[in-house]
């Protein structure tokens, strides 16, 4: 087991769950702090995939890589969990992306509570997915939110924000990477003010909260009926899952990249292909254009447009219709 043990008066026992790689770039600043990472706690391997391979969480993957005590519970109820926990002596949790709902003794069993990596600016963004609809939505800004947990989700004060635009480049993926190193230097910021009478979180104003619900699958499809603005933040949104998608003559295809776009004396109706030149494949929407610029055929690699229209007999001519159903 990996203790980095009490290197200074300062040093704080801590507990971290998580289980994505969001919250990878916490856990390795923690690793190489003054404070004792006593365990990590995952959720359990999960089989994925067409051939259901077993594989284990990215940050299974690195706490066995740095032989840290590390626990993999189905249920945070079971009784064996919750005596080692108790004996570990902690001072905070941090949980970061875990995927499990912490059960009320487990909130209040280090002597400063749990402390969440949320990526949203408290209280814009509560909930499974505020990344992607930040995107969607057309924030001009995002950032992460330090908070203390409660029993409900997303809704403890706050100890500390901090912020960043979100661009016009941006996908859910990039800003994710973002976040994710923004959220683990803020985390130790608030770790080390842990205790302080002159630092103290902040309540949220519930006024001002907003759900962000599970992305499902289906959200991907595209309604061309929609403005290319709405269409456009879609896509990033949707990048890299679950993907927006569309339908060619009854074939699906996933829309990568895409760009707003000008045809001032056009007026085609709403999924038409205006033109397909080497720079995008221009398709009208409910108000305005975009051109697709990265796509995915059925079983292919994502390919620029230029070099899908290289191909003989490729079906992006203009006049031809996108729609929304098969």
């Amino acid at each position: 087991m990996n203790d980095l043990g009490d290197k200074t008066r300062s040093s704080l026992r801590i507990l971290f769950a998580g289980t994505s790689a969001f919250g990878l770039p916490a856990l390795k600043a923690l690793q190489t702090s003054q404070h004792s990472l006593c365990a990590v706690i995952t959720q359990p391997n999960k089989p994925q995939g067409r051939g259901q391979k077993i594989n284990e969480s990215p940050v299974a993957q690195f706490a066995k890589q740095n032989n840290f005590l590390l626990y993999q519970p189905s249920s945070l109820k079971e009784q064996t969990l919750i005596s080692e926990l108790k004996a570990l002596k902690l001072d905070v949790m941090i949980v970061i992306s875990y995927g499990l709902l912490l059960p009320p003794w487990l909130l209040h069993l280090p002597r400063y509570g749990c402390l969440n990596v949320h990526a949203s600016l408290l209280p814009r963004w509560r909930g499974a997915a505020p990344i992607q609809r930040a995107i969607e939505s057309g924030d001009s800004e995002t950032g992460v939110s330090i908070l203390q947990m409660t029993e409900r989700l997303d809704a403890g004060p706050v100890w500390l924000q901090a912020k960043t635009p979100i661009t016009s480049a941006d996908t859910a993926a990039s800003l994710h990477d973002t976040l994710a190193e923004i959220g683990a230097e803020a985390l130790l910021s608030v770790v080390s003010k842990l205790g302080s009478s002159l630092f103290m979180p902040s309540p949220q104003d519930e006024t001002l909260a907003n759900t962000a619900p599970k992305i499902q699958k289906t959200e991907g499809l595209i309604a061309w009926r929609l403005p290319a603005a709405t269409l456009e933040r879609k896509i990033r949104a949707f990048n890299p899952w679950p993907v927006a998608y569309t339908y060619l003559e009854g074939t699906s295809i996933r829309i990568w990249e895409a760009k707003l776009f000008s045809m001032p004396s056009a007026v085609h109706p709403p999924g038409m292909i205006g033109e397909a030149t080497s720079g995008g494949i221009v398709v009208a929407c409910g108000e305005g254009f975009l051109q697709l610029t990265h796509l995915q055929l059925p079983g292919k690699r994502i390919l620029p447009v230029c070099d899908i229209l290289h191909a003989h007999n490729h079906p992006f001519k203009a006049g031809r219709m996108f729609h929304d159903t098969t």
